[in-house]
């Protein structure tokens, strides 16, 4: 596991931004999983800014989940991607996977956990991602796999129908194995509310066991978490 901590938002998606520059100028086809959030939005703005010359045409794009709304809904996360991101670079249309959230919530677990087994290429008779990226909420959920429902990341397909605990909204997520199986995964996680589950999880305190977050551990070592200040108040200060 690596631990980068940064000032402040703006510098975690600077950082983050050039670790996906070079990852993407490996000059390979690369399979990356997204993730929604106000971090990955800031992210989405810099990469747009600053590297819209990049070869995108080799990196194919999927999510690590989605909300079960149309991709026109103002909670999509394909429609934040696009029109941060894909709205502004160069990106064949084909290269981009979105989870239908229109569709039937179940039915399209199915057809997403089947897109990944034909387009990914396999390890372990599994798809493998070079990419995962993953946000974390005030809770210690990851991807949409929530505190409620932890027994989601053991499930046996490569994806499943998680309920919002809250809102009671049905999403699609990714599952524990499918995560782990790829060859990196980056957390992005920022703002103080997130400072106690990071502390409990980085240190194995409290009911860190209980957080869906804690039990990203990809198969390769391969762990990374991109934290800014006050997310990383509890373990450490930041680094240039």
């Amino acid at each position: 596991m690596e631990v980068k901590i940064y000032k402040s938002k703006q510098e975690v998606a600077q950082h983050f931004s050039e670790y996906l520059k070079r990852l993407i100028q490996k000059g390979e086809s690369i399979h990356i999983a997204l993730s929604g959030g106000s971090t990955p939005k800031i992210v989405f703005d810099y990469l747009a800014d600053n590297f819209k010359d990049l070869d995108w045409s080799q990196v194919h794009f999927y999510w690590g989940d989605e909300r079960c709304v149309p991709p026109t809904d103002d909670e999509s996360n394909y429609r934040m991607t696009d029109e941060h991101l894909f709205s502004k670079i160069s990106v064949p249309s084909t290269n981009i996977h979105r989870i239908k959230g229109e569709k039937n919530p179940s039915e399209e677990a199915v057809s997403y956990g089947e897109l990944l087994n034909s387009t990914i290429p396999r390890s372990e008779d599994l798809p493998q991602f070079d990419l995962v990226i993953l946000g974390m909420g005030d809770d210690g959920h990851t991807a949409s796999i929530f505190p409620h429902e932890i027994h989601l990341w053991d499930a046996p397909n490569n994806c499943e129908v998680a309920v919002h605990p809250d809102s009671g909204q049905r999403r699609i997520t990714l599952t524990g194995k499918v995560i782990n199986n790829a060859k990196e995964v980056a957390f992005l996680v920022t703002g103080s509310s997130k400072s106690e589950k990071i502390r409990e999880i980085m240190k194995s305190e409290g009911d860190y066991k209980t957080y869906p977050a804690s039990l990203v551990a990809p198969n390769t070592g391969r762990l990374l978490w991109f934290l800014d200040e006050d997310a990383a108040a509890g373990i450490a200060t930041a680094q240039s």
